[in-house]
């Protein structure tokens, strides 16, 4: 896997094109991960990191007229105020389900979602699936980067990249122990290895792939795994 700098959008943004709102909200957690700022809890469950990682990350706006009235989230933020969104939900320990049903999180989500929309990569406004500039983007992306064989000496914006693209199977490579602790993946059987193998692509969080991007936007550094 060739390195990702000059890859155009952020790999929360990559991520929820391919796979929706939880892809992205999973791309925010092992970004979080990687840089130390959160760790797997109880099983199912993450929860944050009291740390300097997790002071680095800027605060939300206050409610008020800049979240309800929809104000315009700065491009250069969306993905920081999602991760800073997560993070903070993470103060109490809590699987991904409830993160994505989280208030801040799915406005930081939806902050993602109108820039892609924006940017004429989603459909707007009914139902914000990718646009076909967006699928034959995401085709270019996966065959420059496909899955990595290993971990080994990967650049975690290349892991990201790799999370955003490839989902559960980038998982199960980079950040295994991790990913299952902390509810991400599933325990997979040499059985169910084996089909997945042979399997036509889907979604890269398994499905079908038919996901849609309606609603409220729920759905979807120093760290070692």
């Amino acid at each position: 896997m060739s390195g990702s700098t000059g890859v155009r959008g952020t790999p929360h943004e990559i991520a929820l094109l391919a796979d929706g709102p939880r892809a992205a909200v999973v791309v925010a957690v092992v970004a979080l991960h990687l840089r130390g700022a959160v760790e797997a809890g109880a099983p199912g469950t993450i929860r944050a990191v009291d740390g300097e990682a997790g002071r680095a990350l800027p605060p939300l706006p206050p409610p008020g007229p800049f979240l309800e009235q929809g104000e315009p989230v700065p491009a250069g933020m969306r993905a920081l105020y999602l991760e800073s969104a997560v993070y903070h939900c993470l103060e109490e320990p809590s699987g991904l389900r409830e993160l994505l049903r989280h208030p801040d999180v799915r406005w930081a989500v939806a902050g993602v979602r109108v820039g892609l929309a924006e940017a004429g990569m989603l459909r707007y406004p009914v139902l914000l699936g990718p646009t076909t500039a967006a699928r034959r983007r995401l085709r270019v992306l996966r065959t420059a980067f496909p899955l990595p064989a290993s971990r080994r000496g990967l650049p975690d914006d290349d892991k990201l990249l790799a999370v955003a693209l490839h989902g559960e199977a980038a998982l199960r490579v980079l950040v295994p122990r991790f990913a299952l602790r902390a509810g991400l993946t599933e325990r997979v059987s040499l059985r169910d290895k084996r089909l997945l193998r042979h399997s036509p692509r889907g979604s890269t969080y398994g499905g079908s792939g038919g996901h849609l991007y309606c609603g409220g936007g729920g759905g979807g550094g120093g760290g070692s795994d």
